[in-house]
């Protein structure tokens, strides 16, 4: 063990004058997490008035998704589309990139349909910058996308999912982007790709892949579901077609990557993929893999160390709901809901079904909670598509955010208690792992009943409280400013690997603020089909003071910071500390 203490002041403009002290420590071997609390979890702060307020019109995003909706109810249709936050520029300002579909064989759109790049002005207001970046994804019929950094070079990349293949676009640095699909060999030809996510699976300092393969759909193969009579045609039950198979890409280091989904094992199940979280779930140290299958056994895959993971899915307890039926998984979600530095798990699924919380029992073992936490039936006329745990006020407690509606545009002439169109849901964190849902306080735009599909959640105006960004299915997309987060105090953390992935993805973080005790994991995937604010964000309610922040890179590297600020967004760079990084805050109007 060797261990280097730093003294002084580190400063980055939003840095205010304090020298946190770093120590530097380089561990061997495995990193083994044993958390303990400092003391007994304090319950969440009395809860501080916060809404959502949809500002897509005025920031000037005007791009609509397009469903290729038809009589025919061809089955893609239903899926709607993810979106993503980049800071492709590396400006301090997340920039927002939103996934379209593409003219078919049986849909001839009016206007040409593409992908869109947003780049944040930094004022409230967006610039479509698509042409320009050259992301455009022109006749691929997406479906998601996923960030990472795959050469280290400091420029986050894109993966964009779509039925047939997926487009891979380096970042150049400058402002563009190269398709790098054919050489980095990640094109997953001839699969309908839904989500995907970046990982270090082995630890060897590159971001890895792993790609969410759905069904084996055609539109030659798309049968007749429901009654036939006017009107009443919809679209078929996913058991109708048979599963594909997840895909795990190696990173070589060199911009190529090598199919390693056989031998590693991650192939050999069939599957029905929709979401994804790729995170550690057993405290090894090791990113570990989580997939909700539609209608089809969840899969929980634990990392070997060796390249190879193993099937853990039913004896975890993941693979089904407590009464033993598997349900239509759309987006998954990892958190530590109850503080004991253990990620636990959450699922979406349709209407009459219920939305699973899966909790952590340290043993490789997790145990259905739905109702003990108090969701059970809430939303069972909600049909769950993605969702993420996030802190929307920053009271140190993970609460759980969830997009809603239906895959059937007239679901309401089978079931009249259904619509299309539905609300989002917020279920506030208690303490503990005990929800009570407060949807309704969020403000009218959060309510607004829409046909949500992928979202993701980013600090985009960098004021410390966490902004939503929505796809909603043949609509356009919402822009949620959180108003009213930030009345508590928060920290959000740039993590910046050397030794590591550059990105820092499958770190550990540890906080404490006057004795209570947070975790987090830098995750890859995450929501459904959509791309996260890479920076952590941390709520520390109404307490004033951090006395430490922890951080465990995938490398076996530690560093410790003492006596942080509050109220800041920081870079730290592994084995060195924070260093300096400006992120704009923006000043509305």
């Amino acid at each position: 063990m060797r261990e280097q203490t730093h003294n002084g002041h580190s400063k980055s403009s939003l840095l205010v004058a304090v020298g946190p002290l770093i120590a530097s420590v380089v561990m061997g071997g495995v990193a083994l997490r044993s958390p303990l609390r400092a003391q007994p979890a304090q319950p969440p702060t009395i809860g501080i008035p916060v809404r959502f307020t949809d500002v897509r019109q005025a920031a000037g995003i005007t791009f609509q998704h397009d469903a290729t909706m038809s009589e025919a109810k061809n089955y893609i249709e239903t899926m709607g589309n993810g979106l993503g936050w980049i800071d492709y520029d590396q400006d301090g300002l997340m920039d927002l990139f939103l996934v379209q579909t593409a003219a078919a064989e049986w849909y001839k759109p009016s206007r040409p349909l593409r992908s869109a790049l947003y780049h944040n002005n930094g004022d409230g207001t967006f610039t479509d910058a698509t042409e320009k970046a050259g992301v455009g994804a022109e006749g691929l019929y997406g479906q998601g996308v996923a960030v990472g950094d795959f050469d280290n070079d400091g420029y986050p990349d894109m993966l964009v999912t779509g039925y047939g293949h997926t487009i891979l676009y380096h970042n150049n640095g400058d402002g563009t982007f190269t398709d790098v699909t054919a050489k980095a060999g990640v094109a997953d030809e001839g699969n309908w790709s839904a989500s995907a996510g970046w990982f270090d699976y082995d630890r060897d300092g590159y971001l890895d892949l792993l790609i969410c393969n759905y069904i084996q759909w055609t539109p030659k193969t798309n049968l007749w579901c429901g009654e036939h009579k006017p009107g009443y045609r919809a679209y078929c039950h996913p058991d109708n077609y048979r599963g594909e198979r997840l895909k795990l890409y190696h990173n070589n280091h060199d911009g190529t990557f090598a199919d390693v989904s056989d031998a590693s094992g991650v192939a050999k199940p069939e599957a029905k993929g929709l979401g994804v979280v790729l995170a550690d779930f057993n405290n090894d140290g090791w990113p570990d893999i989580m997939v909700a299958n539609d209608t089809w056994p969840n899969f929980l895959f634990l990392n070997n160390h060796d390249g190879t993971f193993r099937d853990v899915s039913f004896t975890s307890g993941v693979a089904a709901s407590e009464d033993g039926k598997y349900e239509a998984g759309m987006g998954t979600d990892a958190a530590d809901i109850d503080g004991d530095g253990w990620l636990d798990i959450y699922v979406t699924h349709l209407d009459f079904e219920l939305n699973r919380l899966y909790h952590n029992n340290h043993d490789e073992t997790f145990d259905d909670i739905t109702f003990s936490s108090g969701l059970g039936n809430k939303s069972i006329f909600l049909s769950g598509v993605s969702a993420r745990m996030i802190d929307y006020d920053n009271d140190g407690w993970v609460d759980i955010f969830q997009t809603n509606g239906s895959m059937l545009d007239n679901i309401h002439l089978y079931h009249t208690e259904v619509s299309w169109e539905e609300p989002k849901l917020m279920s506030r964190n208690l303490g503990e792992g005990k929800f009570e849902k407060v949807s309704e306080q969020l403000g009218l735009d959060f309510i607004k009943p829409t046909a949500g599909r992928g979202s993701a959640v980013a600090d985009f105006d960098n004021d410390g409280d966490l902004d939503i960004a929505i796809s909603n299915s043949n609509d356009y997309p919402q822009l949620l400013r959180n108003d009213g987060g930030n009345a508590n105090h928060w920290l959000e953390i740039m993590l910046v690997g050397t030794k590591s992935n550059r990105d820092g993805r499958g770190a550990a973080l540890k906080l404490v603020s006057e004795g209570f005790v947070e975790y987090r994991q830098a995750q890859g995937g995450m929501s459904y089909m959509s791309a996260q604010d890479p920076r952590i964000p941390f709520g520390v309610g109404q307490r004033k003071t951090i006395e430490s922040l922890e951080i465990t890179w995938p490398s076996g590297i530690v560093d410790k910071l003492t006596n942080l600020p509050i109220d800041q967004i920081i870079t730290v760079k592994e084995g060195v500390g924070i260093v300096p990084r400006n992120f704009p805050k923006i000043v509305w109007k």
